[in-house]
């Protein structure tokens, strides 16, 4: 007689990692999903906010670099926008991109102009923000179709 155990083991096997896949997948898309929205968060309050009302930390910064009320305002609306697409699922992918290359923009800003008292900032940001644009990237296609619709991806 043939032994049938056999081949119910290694089904069994296959059956518990299937099983504990889904579950890895899910709990590292909830983990991005988070680190997105602290993104967003941290951009719209605690980066775009003081610039969009003018707080004196922020004008005198600007002035300071010479930059003004235009550039103060305009890097605001460019931190706001990316902290709103940062959640938005088809542009999820662009705005941690977009929001990367802000950063290294904001690198160079503290080397130039304030010694880079502060550069590790905008290079410790970048780490999650290209994170979510690699992982969520397969959005891009939809993203080229809306904005393309004749032609396709």
């Amino acid at each position: 007689m043939a032994d049938t155990s056999a081949p119910a083991a290694p089904a069994a096997s296959v059956t518990s990692v299937t099983s504990v896949a889904p579950s890895r997948g899910r709990g590292a898309r909830i983990a991005l999903r988070a680190v997105q929205v602290l993104l967003a968060l941290f951009f719209a309050v605690a980066s775009a906010l003081p610039k969009l009302i003018a707080h004196s930390s922020a004008a005198d910064t600007f002035a300071e670099m010479g930059w003004g009320s235009a550039g103060m305002y305009t890097i605001g609306v460019l931190e706001l926008a990316g902290a709103i697409a940062l959640v938005i699922p088809v542009l999820q992918s662009a705005a941690g991109a977009a929001l990367s290359a802000l950063m290294v923009g904001a690198f160079v800003v503290q080397l130039t102009y304030f010694d880079g008292e502060q550069a590790a900032t905008p290079l410790i940001l970048m780490v999650p923000l290209l994170l979510v644009a690699w992982a969520r990237r397969r959005h891009n296609e939809e993203l080229f179709r809306l904005v393309r619709p004749g032609r396709r991806a």
